[in-house]
């Protein structure tokens, strides 16, 4: 009976006593189960890879990445996505979190929710989800109603699909085109799989959507060079950008950014070439929104 117990779901031997701990013995478990992840992240880098690979193909075609899960996992994507109109100034609909239960499921468990064919339906077929899309299921388990049915109607439209779990025996991993399994083992606490499951996955879709946007050519070197300046501290940010890339003074780049609106590659084409900024948006445009491209051409 024992056997057919989930992973992440068993006694952890080497937390057993944690109730009558201190509490740095109890942060020190923790931590030392923490520790565990980074590296069964790393085991997966290959199924990673062909993600970062499927994603950004799909974005250049015109398709959206749309993560689908419940509870934790549900947050998990909700949040990735969240982050990447900020990050990577893209457009709202084009990174999608979307959770079982509606966004109410955000603070609030609902039940039933990772149980439900109806909701998984309902939240596929709103999207209008074509064979240019990319869908990412996460589950700790991997074995939720909601993402295999979200998988099966994937499936039915052609959709290339990628499943994120933690259970090597989850019935999701036969179902995705890409599978990326992080066997974190019994968490601290057993069946908690905000913990460790949850830190894996969190690290896995980090990966996912980066590593797509890096390909589509939002980032310069290692510089957020599309991000959104929203506030005090990314306009700062910013402007530290435009001076490093172009290798001018902060307040050349600053006046610059103040009279282009904040935007990053358009200044640092305006400062390095003298033009205008409908000159460096065009030549922007030309080049597919990578600087490097403009760099290569404009020699």
């Amino acid at each position: 009976m024992t056997e057919d117990i989930i992973i992440t779901e068993k006694t952890n031997p080497d937390t057993i006593d944690i109730d009558i701990s201190t509490s740095y013995e109890i942060a020190r478990m923790i931590n030392n189960e923490d520790l565990k992840v980074a590296k069964k992240v790393s085991e997966n880098l290959d199924s990673i890879s062909k993600g970062i690979d499927l994603i950004s193909t799909n974005i250049l075609k015109g398709g959206r990445l749309i993560y689908f899960g419940a509870g934790t996992s549900g947050r998990l994507g909700v949040l990735d996505a969240s982050e990447c109109p900020p990050t990577f100034n893209t457009p709202p609909e084009l990174v999608l979190g979307i959770i079982a239960g509606g966004d109410k499921a955000l603070r609030y468990a609902i039940e039933g929710a990772e149980d439900s064919i109806i909701f998984a339906q309902k939240d596929f077929n709103k999207l209008n989800i074509s064979d240019k899309d990319t869908v990412a299921v996460i589950s700790a388990s991997g074995n939720a109603v909601y993402v295999k049915e979200i998988l099966k109607l994937a499936k039915e439209k052609n959709v290339k699909t990628i499943a994120v779990t933690c259970n090597p025996k989850a019935e999701i991993l036969k179902m995705a085109d890409i599978s990326i399994c992080v066997e974190t083992g019994p968490e601290v606490i057993s069946g908690s799989t905000r913990m460790k499951a949850g830190t894996a996955q969190k690290m896995v879709l980090n990966m996912l959507s980066t590593g797509a946007m890096v390909k589509i050519g939002k980032v310069y070197k290692n510089f957020m060079a599309d991000v959104k300046p929203t506030n005090i501290k990314l306009k700062k940010r910013a402007v530290t950008i435009v001076s490093q890339i172009s290798n001018c003074s902060y307040d050349t780049a600053l006046d610059v950014l103040q009279k282009n609106g904040f935007k990053i590659k358009e200044a640092v084409i305006q400062i390095l070439y003298s033009k205008s900024y409908r000159d460096a948006s065009k030549i922007l445009n030309d080049n597919n929104g990578i600087l490097r491209n403009v760099f290569k051409n404009l020699k």
